[in-house]
């Protein structure tokens, strides 16, 4: 039996086309209801047959929905939050599937009215492709999704919400926005940044020709550009969204740099090695946790990176 009897997905890109085949697969939506910001995405959606309905506003694809997902760029979702606010049913519940949690609840909770059920999520899941076609219902399969639902969320709605994305294949977690935001500063957004910087880098060394960065990429710089192929969209709303957290952990980063730079230049090979140890004992343990594999090109299939 189906969970929700109509869910209405607001932009239909990797994280939503996955929710969409991961729902059908499960049996866990009774109706699909869609919108996106073009009609070239619309029509792909259709085509692909992600929803049931597709719809060219999202008030139209909210109506008596029991559920509805935000999975547009956090900087977008305070004028859609307001735009579709009048347009929901009472018991509603609204949830989201942006990697910043405190930015959004800022710019989504005071437009919801009372009745409506607010429950924040991040599905810690995706690849650097994007647009409708990118989804595939195994992308949330043992994968974490952290909801961080408010002080005063109705627990049935919070349980509901939880069951669906287990339904989906996740594995799911709860904690406080500000938590979320300095974690996922840690796991994922100081790295891209890092990445950014790093392909950024390699263009500025005119020593280096185009030709021979191509060429010559080993695995390090391979998996730095993959990284930094991301939509700069979500990412350039990520970083202003979460701007304490992230500067937090890029000054953490730059001391550890400077430390191991003093080591590189005086020759401590002792400190180096240690550190490597270290290190590498963290990435066997996010192997261990079922969250990577050690497999060649980490198991990459071909046609997604």
């Amino acid at each position: 039996m189906a969970l929700y009897g109509r869910v209405a997905l607001i932009g239909l890109g990797l994280i939503a086309g996955s929710m969409a085949l991961a729902m059908r697969r499960g049996g866990l939506a009774g109706h699909i209801a869609g919108t996106a910001r073009t009609d070239a995405t619309r029509t792909e959606a259709l085509r692909l047959g992600l929803c049931d309905t597709v719809h060219a506003t999202a008030t139209e694809a909210v109506a008596g929905a029991d559920l509805v997902v935000l999975a547009v760029p956090i900087g977008a979702m305070e004028g859609l939050a307001a735009e579709i606010a009048p347009h929901l049913a009472p018991g509603a519940t609204v949830t989201d599937v942006g990697s910043v949690k405190g930015a959004v609840i800022d710019a989504v909770a005071p437009h919801l009215p009372q009745g409506v059920h607010f429950i924040p999520g991040h599905p810690i899941a995706g690849t650097e492709q994007s647009g409708p076609g990118a989804g595939f219902a195994e992308l949330f399969d043992n994968r974490w999704c952290i909801l961080t639902p408010p002080e005063g969320t109705d627990p049935a709605a919070a349980t509901r919400l939880r069951t669906l994305w287990e339904g989906m294949g996740a594995r799911v977690d709860e904690m406080d926005a500000a938590h979320h935001d300095l974690v996922l500063a840690v796991t994922s957004h100081a790295p891209h940044l890092i990445a950014y910087t790093m392909v950024g880098v390699a263009d500025d060394l005119r020593r280096v020709t185009d030709s021979e960065v191509i060429k010559y990429s080993a695995a390090g710089f391979r998996d730095f550009t993959r990284i930094a192929a991301s939509d700069p969209t979500m990412w350039r709303d990520v970083f202003l969204t979460n701007r304490a957290a992230t500067l937090e952990i890029l000054g953490r980063f730059t001391e550890e740099l400077f430390a191991l730079q003093r080591a590189i230049r005086t020759g401590d090979g002792e400190m180096l090695h240690a550190y490597f140890t270290r290190t590498r004992a963290i990435r066997r343990g996010i192997v261990e946790a079922g969250q990577d594999t050690d497999a060649p090109d980490f198991g990459r299939a071909k046609t997604r990176g």
